[in-house]
């Protein structure tokens, strides 16, 4: 009974945050409100955009700007004033491999055509005016709404379900203990939106802490597709992080202070090619995140590269370690029961491989710092008629995996 009333309380809290923020929205410009907007709109651009030593203009319409290392957005932070970077990890978690006769995917980002970052900076997507211009709220730029995570409940209560709030999800679940991270590699799509309000994503979840004490901690990456937020339907890296259950804290990729990025070849935020077609060639990409045994830092690297960290001490829960690990697929729709914005390849799990997305080898990193399969491992599928998963274990070559996705309603 508890556990339904904080549910339900959460229910509510989301719910009115949707209603009070589509009454903002619907209340009528006066010309005053319009240019304090703009000053707004203009006040947020000069935290985001750094001054760049070089910026490199992309065939996709993206400007590149590249920013000295020690003037990224994370400096912005107030516990990191003083920060020294850590460039390279401490150490890289061991364990089970899996070879597979899909071959790891190269990160290609369109932006490269054009250029390259030079060394001691990084790559950071520059946002513009029109971008922001075009969110409900200039305050929730860049952050995800409340509720945008699978309630674990739902597996058991499914009436207390994220559609309401617009979330729809198909991903499996594991309850780690004393959780350092997790390993998979991502099947690439494009997945066709249906409207500019609607996102498609995949992605792994680390968490922490809940929804019912506005607690909940997440560390997450992925690919998705989101023409709110990019102004176009490419397939674009992306990483997220909240420490209050997405009410203040938190944002994808560099829009707030808190990641420290170290490399200077990806962009997060930028678009990555190929992506996969339905009955031809598959490609994979690798994501691990992992807590550094040394500094503490949770660290994020995506393919080959060592990307950059989230420090500990910006978490409450995850400071210390995570207690649970998700891999899947999210879409967000307003309309979510009607819409047709397509999750992964757009079509079913039981259509199999090269017709339905997966994610392959899915480990976890343990308290020893080692990589195992995860143990235990539940599935979600809010309205299965539209999205849902199926999982396994097949052999050394693709170890614990998923399929998932659907065509929406």
């Amino acid at each position: 009974m508890a556990a339904t009333r904080a549910c339900l309380v959460a229910l509510v809290v989301a719910l009115a945050f949707v209603f009070l923020e589509g009454l903002a929205a619907a209340a009528p410009a006066t010309p005053e409100s319009r240019a304090q907007r703009r000053r707004e709109v203009r006040s947020l651009l000069r935290r985001l955009n750094k001054p760049p030593v070089a910026s490199i203009q992309s065939l996709d319409g993206d400007i590149i700007d590249c920013v000295h290392i020690s003037k990224q957005p994370a400096f912005d932070h107030p516990l990191l004033k003083n920060h020294t970077i850590q460039m390279q990890p401490s150490y890289h978690p061991g364990g089970m491999y899996h070879e597979s006769n899909i071959p790891p995917h190269h990160i290609t980002q369109t932006w490269h055509q054009n250029g390259k970052c030079p060394e001691n900076t990084i790559p950071i997507r520059r946002t513009k005016e029109e971008d922001v211009l075009r969110a409900n709220s200039i305050k929730r730029y860049g952050k995800k709404r409340p509720q945008s995570i699978a309630n674990l409940d739902s597996i058991n209560k499914p009436v207390i379900s994220n559609i309401s709030t617009g979330h729809q999800h198909a991903i499996a679940s594991a309850q780690v203990d004393n959780c350092h991270g997790t390993k998979a590699s991502f099947n690439l799509w494009k997945p066709t939106i249906a409207r500019a309000d609607d996102f498609s994503l995949t992605q792994l979840w680390i968490i922490g802490g809940s929804y019912s004490g506005n607690d909940l901690n997440t560390i997450e990456a992925g690919w998705q597709v989101y023409p709110g937020l990019y102004m176009d339907r490419n397939t674009r890296l992306f990483i997220y992080w909240t420490r209050d259950a997405y009410q203040t804290t938190g944002c994808y990729n560099l829009h707030c202070s808190g990641f420290i990025q170290t490399n200077n070849q990806i962009t997060l935020g930028g678009s990555i090619s190929p992506t996969s077609t339905y009955g031809g060639a598959q490609y994979d990409i690798d994501i691990l995140v992992w807590k550094d045994k040394v500094g503490g830092n949770w660290w994020l690297q995506v393919g080959g590269y060592y990307v950059g960290y989230w420090p500990s001490f910006i978490f409450t829960y995850l400071a210390n370690s995570a207690s649970s690990v998700q891999w899947g697929g999210e879409v967000f729709s307003p309309d979510v029961g009607q819409t047709s914005t397509h999750m992964g390849s757009g079509h079913f799990p039981n259509e199999g491989f090269r017709q339905a997305s997966y994610i392959r080898n899915i480990q976890v990193v343990d308290s020893s710092n080692s990589l195992i399969p995860p143990s235990d491992v539940g599935l979600i599928a809010q309205q299965n008629n539209s999205y849902d998963v199926q999982g396994g274990v097949y052999g050394s070559d693709w170890g614990t995996y998923i399929y998932y996705g659907g065509p929406g309603n």
